[in-house]
């Protein structure tokens, strides 16, 4: 059972990090400009992207699982603080406490490998 709950697990975490990546590629433009407008450089737009889908696909096939969750979780904290900290914005709140979620998520990853179903176990 612990298993088969860990595979799922790492399903539902990866799954918004490899989409959002992608749609990241299409979007290109849009998501540069919005991480200027929070005060970062632009140019990190393509490390972003490479850390959510590489990231996300390690999550998912069980790949250094461990690493690529921990990596993930000082990702989601990251754009906590910066992208979602307006806490007079229901919708910003909402957000942060998303990612706060995420990152407890990848935190127990780290904490606890991938599980029997995955390419590489630890």
């Amino acid at each position: 059972m612990h298993a088969l709950v860990s595979l799922a697990a790492r399903v539902l975490l990866s799954a918004i990090f490899v989409t959002a990546g992608i749609n990241k590629v299409s979007g290109y433009a849009q998501t540069q400009a919005y991480m200027e407008s929070h005060g970062l450089p632009g140019n990190l737009l393509p490390l972003v992207i490479a850390l959510e889908v590489v990231g996300g696909l390690a999550v998912l096939l069980g790949v250094f699982s461990r690493y690529a969750g921990l990596a993930l979780a000082a990702f989601c904290l990251a754009a906590a603080a910066v992208f979602h900290s307006n806490f007079a914005d229901q919708a910003q709140m909402t957000n942060f406490m998303k990612n706060v979620c995420m990152a407890g998520g990848f935190l127990l990853l780290f904490a606890n490998g991938s599980g029997r179903y995955a390419i590489r176990p630890d």
